[in-house]
């Protein structure tokens, strides 16, 4: 598991493995976004086994399978709003992590520049440039 903090209160991460929820817990974050469809590429840990362990822990979970090549609207209005009503600090993954800045920065729209939340997510180093023209 990689680590990018993005602000004091959201942290972006690719895909987690059951061994990384351990860590996630330890770590303190109060809330979990799963932006990794189920059925996407290989074999990887499900959203469901996710959000039973962690909610057992006493962490939030909210499976928003996003198709990463496809971002909507609707997508970045309902991570928008899952990132509002979230207890901080907050950690949301795909396989990357490059979704979930995507997802984040669409949020961010008209809130701030193109360049600046371009190069906000640059220095987590991930990069979003292809969505620039989103970011207005």
């Amino acid at each position: 598991m990689q680590l990018r903090p993005l602000t004091d209160q959201i942290t972006l991460a690719d895909q987690l493995t059951e061994a990384d929820l351990v860590e996630i817990v330890a770590a303190g974050f109060k809330t979990v976004i799963c932006n990794r469809p189920d059925e996407e590429g290989e074999a990887h840990l499900s959203a469901s086994d996710a959000q039973s362990m962690l909610e057992a822990n006493g962490v939030d979970f909210h499976y928003l399978p996003v198709n990463g090549a496809a971002i909507t609207d609707q997508d970045v209005v309902n991570h928008t709003a899952l990132l509002a009503g979230a207890s901080a600090p907050v950690l949301t993954y795909c396989r990357t992590g490059t979704r979930c800045a995507k997802l984040w920065a669409l949020g961010q729209s008209g809130q701030a520049d193109a360049d600046s939340l371009v190069s906000k997510v640059a220095d987590t180093g991930l990069n979003i440039a292809d969505i620039r023209d989103r970011l207005v």
